[in-house]
């Protein structure tokens, strides 16, 4: 049994239950395997109703969290079907529409206004498109207040122009919006990873502007990890690194660095950017939904799936139907204490001042 004691990051779905509640309600959509919504609820707030398309996200979101009501359809049916009274007296209503067209890798604006079947299960849909679905449901449930997260591409070239947009349409339908760019290691979570935060509030609130500039110290993701490093004889069986390759390129990488570090002090070329040597005394790279090229600081395996969730923010007895669905809901997901620190401000500044 190892005897490290846990970190001070490290959490579980249970401690939920000593967290002092608010009264304030939510609703989760594009709700993935339930990021966002952990993070409302560890800042006291209650998940009214969450809603996904994805089936297999739909199963993760109810097996942890266990919503009262959960939405399986595209976000754009809950503009005309019958919905239960209390979504329309909701305090704050959570989105993240999809951010694969506004990322930064490859040749994004390609993808705008195309449709696109991105998973098993899932209706075609035109990404680019979605943002204003959500907005077409804030319109329609008119919460106090609206969040929305999306990658920080939103912000950059010509994608400003889409962002003007959505600030527009949050103006036309009665909300005064404001655009953060966060830092999830500055909300104690162990990793880097920027994201953008729409946050508009009802008009009829007549509040100041919200001042949201977390500073939580950043946790290494050593010190994130310390108490995760003797593995299972399962994690042993597959999270070794077998490539030989590989080795050779991790070895010659230091911590904290790409791949690409070693593979061309090893061959002279420059190749393996997209692969990663977590140092362990910073905080992590970007985690993404493409799991196998982060490898660890001190042996050449994979992470696990218990580091995954450390280093999302996720809670230590988050499951999942197999350590892969796992870690690619972990990357496609905002980062639970990441939404805390954004509900709290939100909470401390306009809904409870």
């Amino acid at each position: 049994m190892n005897s490290i004691q846990k970190p001070d990051c490290a959490w579980s779905l249970k401690d939920l239950a000593e967290v002092p509640q608010n009264g304030l309600t939510v609703m989760s959509t594009f709700a993935c395997g339930g990021g966002s919504s952990m993070g409302y609820k560890l800042a006291g707030c209650t998940i009214a109703a969450a809603n996904d398309i994805d089936p297999e996200m739909a199963w993760h979101y109810q097996h942890n969290l266990h919503p009262p009501t959960y939405l399986l359809c595209p976000i754009g049916d809950l503009l005309t079907r019958d919905l239960p009274s209390e979504l329309f007296n909701l305090d704050i209503l959570d989105g993240s529409p999809p951010c694969s067209t506004f990322s930064m890798a490859g040749s994004r604006e390609d993808a705008w206004g195309k449709k696109k079947h991105f998973r098993e299960g899932q209706a075609s849909q035109v990404l680019s498109d979605l943002f204003f679905d959500y907005l077409n449901l804030v319109e329609r449930l008119k919460p106090r207040v609206a969040i929305a997260e999306n990658v920080k591409g939103m912000i950059l070239g010509n994608a400003k122009g889409y962002t003007k947009l959505v600030m527009q349409r949050f103006r036309q339908i009665g909300y005064t919006p404001q655009l953060f760019l966060l830092n999830a290691a500055d909300c104690g979570v162990p990793q880097r990873r920027e994201r953008v935060f729409f946050v508009a509030q009802r008009n009829d609130l007549k509040q100041p502007a919200l001042r949201l500039q977390p500073k939580h110290k950043w946790i290494p993701a050593g010190e994130a990890c310390q108490d995760l490093q003797e593995l299972t004889q399962e994690e042993q069986r597959a999270e070794t690194v077998t490539s030989a390759k590989e080795r050779k390129y991790w070895t010659a990488t230091p911590q904290g660095e790409s791949l690409s570090v070693g593979c061309e002090a090893s061959s002279g070329k420059r190749s393996w950017f997209n692969n990663y040597k977590i140092g362990a005394a910073s905080i992590s790279f970007t985690l993404s939904s493409t799991t196998g090229n982060f490898t660890h600081w001190s042996e050449c395996r994979r992470l696990t799936f218990r580091e995954w969730k450390r280093l999302g923010s996720f809670p230590d007895d988050y499951h999942a139907k197999t350590d892969k669905i796992g870690k690619y809901m972990i990357g496609m997901s905002v980062p639970p204490k990441m939404t805390e620190q954004v509900a709290r401000a939100v909470i401390q500044q306009w809904l409870q001042p």
